[in-house]
């Protein structure tokens, strides 16, 4: 594409966006406006190109690999598909209630729902099932090897939370747990109680679809205290 100032002033994504408004601008621009600088366009342009509709799931080092992306650029890119994403749900995530297994889902969904690999997820809450932080611990091909039981409860420890929620995705689509699933969830429920975390739920995700293990798997919890059924 060349640099900006190789462009006329009126094909200049900056006066593009003002011309005929955000709806008329490319995925591609937008993104140049963000990165900014005279290379910007050619920059959007290799961000489109490695990651495409899977950019809101991009990690800060996967923005940082790519050539003209500093930290300061990768962190504006990750804000603005965020505040994106609360826009699109109409609240602030941060402080949503967790009441029943569907509102875990449409964080979830929105989180890791359409990645193209596994992904595994925790969902920090405070002692109202509000929502405090989330966060993407793994990616890639998960098993019970992968999960670093400690390192989900470490998260919970430093951000003071009440309890946690976890979730992974199914690429595939078919949302079934595994015994693996079940077996790695009483790991996680039972590691909880020694540090006096709960884990509310486990929920899998994939394609618009998800179980809650809360639902299917019940037994697993016994008594313990988390979202309304």
């Amino acid at each position: 594409m060349g640099t900006l100032h190789t462009l006329p002033l009126h094909e200049r994504p900056a006066a593009r966006l003002s011309y005929v408004g955000s709806g008329g601008v490319s995925q591609v621009e937008l993104l140049a406006l963000l990165i900014g600088g005279p290379d910007q366009l050619d920059i959007a342009q290799a961000v489109v190109q490695r990651f495409g509709d899977t950019l809101p799931q991009a990690l800060t080092e996967e923005l940082l690999a790519i050539p003209g992306i500093g930290a300061a650029t990768a962190a504006r890119i990750r804000a603005a598909l965020e505040l994106g994403r609360r826009f699109a749900h109409g609240q602030d995530t941060d402080r949503r209630q967790i009441s029943s297994p569907s509102d875990a889902a449409d964080i979830l969904m929105a989180l890791i729902g359409h990645a193209e690999q596994e992904c595994f997820a925790v969902l920090y809450l405070d002692i109202r099932n509000r929502v405090q932080d989330q966060e993407i611990l793994y990616r890639g091909t998960l098993n019970t090897t992968h999960i670093r039981v400690a390192e989900i409860f470490r998260g919970a420890v430093r951000r003071n939370a009440g309890a946690v929620l976890v979730g992974h995705s199914h690429p595939s689509g078919d949302t079934r747990p595994s015994p693996e699933d079940r077996t790695m969830t009483r790991t996680l429920i039972e590691a909880g109680r020694l540090v006096e975390v709960d884990v509310v739920d486990h929920v899998i995700v994939g394609r618009n679809r998800w179980v809650s293990l809360r639902q299917s798997s019940g037994e697993l919890w016994e008594a313990l205290p988390g979202v309304n059924q």
